[in-house]
């Protein structure tokens, strides 16, 4: 493993000018096939979340009520409700709907998109159905070069060079994980993605019909500020930027894993995507001396402090690897 381009690496305090490269595969296959040799018993984690409808459903009518009841509200009002209340709703469900990415609610995969569809509601813009296809691939391919679009792009990581730079980049975070995949690797529409957009659209007109723009406003903002400099989206930077050149993949132990379906437990998620975060917890119970002794986190707040103040962290602080020939012909194939 090391470090390309020509600066200095974090240790002399310079920030680097390119990505570091990993010349072995991701852990977390090797891992996951070492814990369950020796804990056949953590298979029985694997499966649905009988619960995760009843969660979204109470999630998703909650922020539908929350924006008819502030149709009339003040702008201000409406700001602070969606920074202080809305945000933390729509990213729930956001990570809800990395929980279906990988069919963690029903066994059959198209009662999963349903649910997603039916998830991605209160958020404003269609993108369920999009996420699971380029989520999936990150799981697959994680640091791939040209495969993996968790990573940010060359042209994001040289004009993000300073704290002003990431704090703009960090408030703005969204736009640029929605938006990356359409530039560098975009994918073909389906049926899928047809409906996700027609639904959304519907949704978002009728609210704007019937109660007006604020009651969209607010949706549209709440997702806005919750995927920006707010402690919730925090798990955008802590998973896989990184801070240690030994490891490219960080959990978090926090209270707002109870707010996230556990999406904080990243190291147990990449090796056993198959259990839902409900119950990662017990993975770690199961089988510590795999987990313990991994630089975790505890604040997540803390983590977007550390990004934007530390001169030697930055979009260029990710972990990629050569694609094998597998994966080139999997690519040309595409």
């Amino acid at each position: 493993m090391g470090r390309g381009g020509s600066a200095a690496d974090a240790g002399e305090g310079v920030m680097a000018t390119d990505f570091l490269w990993s010349y072995t595969d991701e852990p977390h296959a090797s891992r996951r096939k070492e814990i369950l040799a020796r804990y056949p018993q953590i298979r029985q984690l694997f499966g649905p979340d009988p619960l995760a409808f009843l969660k979204i459903s109470a999630v998703v009518l909650l922020q539908l009520w929350t924006a008819i009841y502030l149709h009339n509200a003040s702008w201000l009002k409406i700001l602070t409700v969606a920074y202080f209340f809305g945000s933390f709703l729509n990213h729930n469900l956001f990570l809800a709907i990395h929980e279906l990415s990988h069919n963690l609610a029903f066994s059959i995969p198209s009662y999963n998109r349903w649910l997603g569809i039916f998830a991605n509601l209160p958020i404003g813009v269609p993108m369920s159905i999009t996420f699971q296809k380029y989520h999936l691939e990150h799981h697959r391919y994680q640091g791939v070069d040209g495969m993996d679009m968790d990573i940010p792009s060359s042209v994001e990581a040289l004009a993000v060079t300073n704290a002003i730079t990431k704090s703009i980049w960090v408030i703005f975070q969204l736009f640029f994980y929605a938006l990356r995949p359409v530039f560098l690797k975009p994918k073909p529409p389906g049926l899928w993605e047809f409906t996700n957009l027609i639904i959304q659209l519907s949704l978002d007109a009728s609210l704007a019909y019937f109660w007006g723009w604020k009651s969209l406003a607010y949706l549209i903002l709440a997702t806005f500020v919750g995927g920006g400099m707010h402690p919730m989206a925090g798990h955008f930077i802590s998973e896989h930027y990184v801070f240690n050149p030994d490891q490219e993949t960080y959990s978090y132990y926090g209270p707002l894993n109870l707010m996230t379906w556990s999406v904080g437990y990243h190291n147990e998620h990449h090796d056993f995507p198959r259990i839902p975060g409900s119950r990662l917890y017990k993975l770690k119970e199961i089988a510590p001396e795999y987990y313990d002794n991994l630089k975790s986190y505890k604040s997540w707040s803390q983590v977007i402090f550390m990004y934007t103040m530390d001169h030697t962290i930055g979009p260029f602080s990710r972990m990629k690897r050569k694609a094998s020939k597998g994966t080139e012909t999997i690519k040309k194939e595409e």
